[in-house]
């Protein structure tokens, strides 16, 4: 087939490097190379990038730039220390850019319709959705995001600062080197505040500035995933993992699923939503939190289905998943930020 990759993030980068082997491929990404950057704080899981990596002839290994000890929970009144189990930091730019080494790729090319010639057009464009067309009643978060190097870090691992109701959080990611990815999200927009208070207390050089609103809105509710021969992969078709707001690995399993299917789309759609079912529970979750309409008598349900996906996929998300820690992280949405 002919197929054309909009977008060259993590999933579409990926994309055309598995593709190339049995299609023609081409890609087209919105901005010029000198000024592409891929936004997100570079954390992952290496027990699943690994096996990523190596599907497309790459060692996750010589991309690994800090993998982590302990995740440092800041609750306010304390600080609460939980497990990891491979979460890392990797340069994800020299990831991409490897991806599309041997590609066909035109960079500043902006594409919003349909391309002509082309057998499958992939909406890889991310939160953007640029093909596909917005979906109806989203859930966003806005976040800011600095690259920040430090004479004297405040902290030597990962660190986090939830918000109250779950609204967002402050996150710390170390990147080797006295250089950390400082950024936040909040549904109610604290976050540059947030983020610009912490960067000045512990006296951060900011080296870059980057960021942009991330969708959390799980795939249920961001079709349709196919119109014609257009269809979407990634954060585009909502595979970011709500309470998290993480998207590198779910990006990666929605290329495979696509992979998988390439010659049925309707079975596409059909393995997303199987896939991403647990994401509805999540979200419905957080939204009660931000609408104030939680309550743990009638939805503790909720809770406990997410600290079960968690707890038996600790390799996936590569921390330790305990009631106890999940509950004492729960517990901070009762105060005030």
């Amino acid at each position: 087939m002919r197929v054309a990759v909009v977008g060259v993030g993590i999933a579409g980068s990926y994309l055309l490097s598995r593709l190339r082997e049995e299609h023609e491929v081409e890609g087209f990404e919105m901005l010029d190379r000198s000024r592409y950057f891929p936004i997100c704080a570079w954390g992952t899981s290496r027990n699943v990038m690994k096996d990523f990596a190596k599907k497309v002839g790459l060692s996750f290994e010589e991309y690994l730039l800090f993998t982590g000890r302990e995740m440092i929970v800041d609750l306010g009144r304390e600080l609460y220390h939980i497990k990891l189990r491979g979460l890392c930091t990797f340069d994800k730019k020299k990831f991409e850019e490897d991806l599309i080494r041997d590609s066909k790729v035109k960079f500043g090319v902006r594409v919003s319709s349909a391309l002509n010639d082309y057998d499958l057009i992939i909406d890889s464009t991310g939160f953007n959705r640029s093909l596909l067309g917005r979906s109806k009643n989203e859930y966003f978060i806005p976040t800011l995001e600095y690259r920040v190097k430090f004479s004297n870090p405040p902290f030597d691992d990962f660190y986090i600062k939830p918000f109250k109701e779950l609204s967002g959080y402050l996150w710390y990611f170390p990147l080797g080197g006295n250089v950390y990815h400082v950024g936040a999200g909040d549904y109610f927009n604290r976050h540059c505040r947030i983020v610009n208070e912490f960067v000045k207390k512990h006296g951060g050089e900011v080296l870059m500035r980057i960021g942009r609103p991330v969708r959390i809105t799980p795939p249920l509710y961001c079709q349709p995933f196919y119109i014609e021969n257009i269809v979407g992969v990634g954060e585009s078709i909502g595979t970011v993992y709500p309470m998290l707001g993480e998207g590198i690995i779910p990006s990666l399993y929605s290329a495979e699923a696509l992979l998988e299917n390439l010659d049925n789309l309707e079975r596409y759609r059909k393995t997303i939503l199987k896939m991403f079912k647990p994401y509805v529970t999540v979200f419905e979750f957080i939204r009660k939190k931000l609408t104030g309409k939680f309550n743990l008598e009638r939805d503790w349900i909720l809770l406990f289905k997410i600290y079960l996906h968690m707890r038996f996929r600790e390799e996936r998300y590569g921390i330790q998943a305990r009631i106890r820690d999940f509950l004492k992280v729960m517990n901070v949405t009762g105060r005030k930020m």
